[in-house]
């Protein structure tokens, strides 16, 4: 059931907190080898999903199968009013090519939308965005390696709409034109994107998908292909696949959206029923199967193991144990082993992040299970070392594990995670009104490659609360073991420093016996709301006032905090909540800048009172309450978002971590260690050294935007952190923002308590920010990176402005904005094939009163530099000379438009332009106009905008080039 767990998922090397995130393979969440057997589909008119399953069929889904063998399935959904999700599967990625046609399913992908019966050369992505759909998030496919998945939201999908859509990607599909130009065209521009994803990562998780799966089609089967089979690729090869493969009774059209379900049928029967496939259909290939090692001990199977050396990334032990894949009948029993699975893996990972948190020696550790592309069963656990002793860490982590394999849990502790799950798997129904198409359309997508049903919320809910009798001490540890148990196990290092280990001596560490950690289980205890302090002594209303928008209230209450406030049923079960509060970066002294980043990851962990995080996740069980924290140019904020019966409590928490701070040294410690082991990591590509440098320096490099050297996080120490913090808690104006689904007079009663109980704030300290980008350079200024040399990435930004008196010329800038980037697109795309997806945007800080900028990023090979630069100065100045067509401006404006008109059917989008606005009304006003702002403008005002900010002579530049050998 897609919607209990099984979405897909990414075997990755997991760092958590920090940095080394990469897809290997497509991947789905815990299977469990307690299945039955597939057998024959019952001949009762069962859909063709749920054929083989007990699982309750989702009733608002209507499946069906065309004369020609094509599946679908569509349904109606109005999140967001107006939208329609379409999504065309074809069973066929990257494990179904031969060796000479590595990379042909994701080259069919550019293909597809390059030229074909409809839709000629070029015409794809203008055609898109003039029906509203904003290209690489409307419109956009993915290839894994077992399916190419074609995806498009039409916003204001109107009938007619509807059919020009449904006949453009027809042709796309059934028909596409392979032309010699094409591939010779498209080619370069794949070419381009694996260089965007080559490095110092992509080598890490290409080495360990080869071990993980040697033997099998995967280790060989990346996505992206070669070099080699793509250079050789012709219009005929790719032909023979698409032929092969792309067939109607290998595919399936799923469309969810605001729609007529019967005329969505209908549209799927006219533009593809007359799609055939030529021949029978083929057999699909033999992906292969994890293998014992000759002669390994079967209760470890440890066989083959690499080392694999990456100079600029952390270490990171994983491990895998493996287990062939067998396709299972959906059933209830299934996934009722699925929520034992679940639960033991829980328990591990919690006794895991508290041994972390303590100090141990490891930063991080978990264990997940993966079904992945159809090919492998597996167990993953992920260690990062906190130092250079990794073998400590395994040896740790390994002893965590054999304590949960050798004795089973508590009942306190089982009790502890079903109060978890409860809350998770509720949440789900009561908030299943506010579900987008797009995301019940995907599930539906991911169910078909996993060869699996979907269910609804409540089916699932009903699912889990019937496996709570299976939660049993006995049954988890079987569950465990069996989670542990495999046909071989795989351990890969990557670090920095080749003589850390050898292949040999990782088998070592996985077949040296352990001693079960029995100190890792976490005593059981309960900690409720209603058991702790007040805040203070509660405040009252001092004054409430309509907004004039929608039915927003202002209110401040007697100790001057401000409160923006909207009960409202738009998203049932869901309430958003934002605290600004002090003075952010602008707060910040300068020669305290490493706290800063420090503080978005340990302030929360820190706790409050005398609660620890530990004791937080306690009060947190069963509950919907979050506390994440981020660092504004002129404020703090926490947010979270939670559902009515825990408004009061999250409030409380979020008051209690002002009022009464707490100020643990492990959270800062951990913190330290972790953006010590990220800052390396940043050299390891030009697009890692814009992330960590381009911010810093557009903004005159100003201390407090840096990424902290290792030099600075030494000097940083859990003393420092709290004189810094301490006062900074303490300053500035507090304003609240709450929309959603609760009662008004809940609402006061709980902020009266908290945020009104607490003592009036010092003011903030006066600004010093004062971000300006550099001055003109002729030469652009260089950066290296330690990266593949035939990778480069650039950046030039031109100087605008800032403040709240220029929105509206805010809104138009970001027009000129996508201009740019479209015309950047074709140019260093689509004609020289030079760049994968160059970026243009705009910068308008609102709360300061410079600072902004518009800036295109690229990432090329270095001999293109020129050609960047070039390219940027013609646009600029041709704009500057003559209008844009009305043509290209409503290519911009047009997907601008719907894409605040679905946006402003939530919460989110109206606290995203409000918030602050109990401080300042103006943002009431400027809401108002936000829509003709950003989809009404003309040729002219584009024309003197370019002529008033690209100027030549105001721009500033920066490329990143590859290190010199012994530089």
């Amino acid at each position: 059931m897609t919607s209990f767990s099984r979405r897909a998922r990414h075997l990755c090397l997991i760092l958590p907190v920090l940095l080394l995130t990469g897809t290997v393979a497509e991947a789905r969440a815990p299977a469990r080898r307690a299945a039955t057997a597939a057998k024959p589909a019952p001949k009762a008119p069962v859909p063709w999903l749920y054929r083989g399953s007990d699982v309750p069929q989702d009733k608002e889904w209507i499946f069906g199968e065309l004369p020609n063998g094509l599946r679908y399935a569509v349904r109606r959904n109005g999140v967001p009013p107006g939208q329609v999700s379409i999504r065309v599967l074809v069973d066929a990625g990257s494990l179904y090519e031969t060796d000479s046609q590595r990379g042909f399913a994701h080259l069919i992908e550019h293909l597809t939308f390059r030229d074909s019966k409809y839709l000629k050369s070029g015409e794809a992505v203008p055609t898109w965005q003039r029906l509203g759909a904003t290209f690489g998030s409307d419109t956009n496919a993915e290839t894994t390696a077992t399916q190419t998945v074609y995806k498009l939201d039409i916003p204001d999908a109107t009938p007619p709409k509807l059919d020009e859509t449904f006949r453009l990607l027809s042709g796309m599909i059934t028909a596409p034109i392979f032309t010699p130009q094409g591939v010779k065209t498209e080619v370069p521009i794949v070419l381009a994107e694996m260089r965007e994803r080559s490095g110092a990562q992509a080598r890490a998780l290409d080495g360990t998908r080869e071990l993980f799966f040697k033997g099998q089609l995967l280790a060989a089967r990346s996505p992206i292909g070669t070099v080699e089979t793509l250079q050789a690729a012709t219009s005929e090869s790719v032909k023979a696949f698409h032929d092969k493969w792309y067939r109607p009774d290998n595919a399936v059209i799923v469309v969810a959206g605001d729609a007529d379900p019967q005329a969505l049928i209908a549209e799927i029967t006219q533009w593809f029923g007359p799609w055939q496939g030529t021949g029978p259909k083929p057999a699909q290939p033999d992906f292969g199967k994890p293998a014992a090692p000759a002669g390994a001990d079967p209760k470890n199977p440890v066989g083959d193991a690499r080392v694999l050396v990456e100079p600029d990334l952390p270490r990171i032990f994983n491990y895998a144990i493996l287990r062939p894949w067998v396709k299972v009948n959906d059933t209830i029993p299934y996934n009722q082993g699925l929520m034992v699975d679940r639960l033991a893996m829980a328990l591990i990972n919690r006794r895991l992040e508290a041994k972390a948190r303590a100090g141990g020696s490891f930063l991080a550790a978990s264990v997940e299970q993966q079904d992945i592309s159809r090919s492998t069963d597996a167990t993953i656990v992920n260690v990062t070392p906190l130092g250079d002793d990794w073998k400590a860490a395994v040896r740790d982590v390994r002893a965590v594990i054999a304590d949960a394999l050798t004795t089973p849990p508590s009942k306190e502790e089982i009790a502890r995670e079903v109060a978890e799950f409860d809350v998770a798997f509720k949440v789900p129904v009561e908030t299943q009104e506010t579900l987008a198409g797009s995301k019940l359309a995907d599930d539906i997508v991911n169910a078909v490659d996993i060869r699996e049903t979907v269910a609804s919320p409540e089916t699932v809910y009903n699912v889990f609360k019937s496996s709570i009798p299976l939660f049993t001490p006995a049954a988890v540890l079987q569950h465990t073991r069996t989670l542990f148990t495999g046909t071989v196990v795989r351990p890969v290092l990557i670090t920095p420093s080749a003589s850390d280990a050898t292949a040999a001596d990782l088998r070592t560490a996985l077949l040296a016996p352990v001693d079960a950690a029995k100190g890792s289980r976490l005593a059981a205890s309960t900690i409720k709301f209603a058991d702790l302090p007040p805040i203070g002594t509660p405040g009252t209303v001092a004054s409430a006032q309509k907004t004039g928008i929608l039915e927003i209230e202002q209110l401040e209450l007697s100790n001057g905090v401000k409160v923006l406030l909207w009960p409202n049923d738009a998203e049932p079960g869901r309430i958003i909540m934002k605290v600004r509060f002090g003075g952010g970066y602008a707060a910040i002294d300068p020669k305290d800048a490493v706290y800063g980043p420090l503080a978005e990851a340990a302030l929360m962990d820190s706790g409050f009172g005398n609660l620890s995080r530990e004791d937080l996740d306690r009060l947190a069980t069963g509950r919907k309450l979050s506390l994440n924290f981020d660092i504004d140019d002129t404020d703090f904020t926490m947010t979270a978002d939670t559902r009515p019966a825990d408004m009061a409590d999250q409030l409380y928490l979020m008051a209690g971590k002002l009022a009464t701070p707490r100020w643990d040294a492990n959270p800062v410690l951990r913190a330290r260690a972790a953006a010590r082991l990220q800052y390396e990591s940043y050299a390891a590509s030009p697009q890692s050294v814009l992330t960590r440098d381009a911010n810093w320096l557009l903004k005159n490099r100003d201390p407090r935007y840096a990424v902290p050297t290792p030099a600075e996080l030494d000097k940083a120490t859990p003393e420092g952190f709290r004189q810094v913090w301490e006062p900074l808690l303490k300053q500035g104006p507090i304003e609240i923002d709450m929309f959603g689904d609760f009662k008004r007079e809940d609402a006061i009663a709980a902020l009266e308590k908290t945020f009104g109980a607490l003592p009036k704030r010092d003011p903030a300290p006066a600004s010093t920010l004062a971000p300006h980008i550099p001055a003109h350079n002729e030469e652009p200024l260089v950066l290296t990176h330690r990266g593949d040399a035939n990778t480069a990435a650039a950046l030039v930004a031109w100087p605008t402005g800032g403040g709240r008196a220029g929105v509206h010329e805010s809104r138009q800038l970001e027009l000129l904005a996508q201009i740019i980037n479209n015309r950047l697109f074709d140019e260093m795309r689509e004609k020289i094939g030079a760049s994968y997806a160059p970026q243009v945007a705009s910068t308008w800080p609102l709360d300061l009163p410079t600072g902004g900028y518009l800036a295109a990023t690229v990432q090329l090979r270095p001999q293109d530099l020129p050609a960047f630069f070039a390219a940027a100065d013609k646009i600029a100045a041709d704009l500057a000379a003559t209008p844009p067509a009305a043509d290209e401006i409503a290519r911009v404006t047009e997907p601008l438009k719907q894409l605040i008109t679905r946006a402003s059917t939530g919460n989110g989008f109206y606290m995203f332009q409000l918030e602050g606005g109990a401080t300042e009304p103006q943002k009431f006003a400027d809401l108002r106009s936000i829509l003709s702002d950003y989809s009404q403008t003309t040729p002219e005002r584009m024309q003197a905008m370019a002529a008033r900010y690209l100027r030549k002579d105001q721009s500033w530049r920066l490329e990143v080039v590859p290190e010199k050998k012994g530089q």
